[in-house]
Formats: C-alpha cells, structure tokens, sequence
C-alpha cells in the first residue's frame, strides 16, 4: 500500500512531500517507510518495523491522518487497500 501526500507550495519554495509504504518484510512482519522533504530537494527516510499487519494499518492510517490535518493533500494511492 502506498499514498503520496504533497503540500501547496508557499512563497518561492518547492512543495514539501511525504511518501507512506506499507510492504512485507522477509520474514513475516511488516515495514512502513515514511519518506519526506522538498520536490527535488533532500528527503528523509524513517522506518517502523511490525509483527502484525493489524497493527502496521493502524500505524499507516494514523500517519496518514497526522499529514491530513497539518494540510497535506492526497496525490496519489496504490494497493488492494488504498486510503480513500
């Protein structure tokens, strides 16, 4: 599962972004990637690892949600399970 949030640009500055990945691991778990920055500028990459998929969604979707309210906006969505 995958959703690309992006904020209005402001001023002269590009647009922030973060990128939330919701994928299996190797060994049964799952991993949430949050990845944020400027459009073409650098990023930062933070992973949680979890045992249960129940409590990765739950992590997803409150992630999601935190970057609804500062403003964010949905660009983009992919998986079975995509955010509305």
């Amino acid at each position: 599962m995958r959703v690309l949030l992006q904020q209005l640009p402001g001023g002269g500055e590009p647009p922030r972004y973060v990128a939330l990945t919701l994928q299996p691991d190797l060994f049964g778990g799952w991993e949430l990637l949050r990845e944020s920055g400027q459009i073409g500028g650098r990023s930062q990459l933070r992973r949680e690892q979890f045992l249960l998929q129940d409590e990765a969604n739950r992590a997803f979707e409150k992630a999601r949600d935190a970057q609804l309210k500062r403003g964010y906006q949905i660009m983009f969505t992919r998986g079975a399970d995509a955010p509305r």
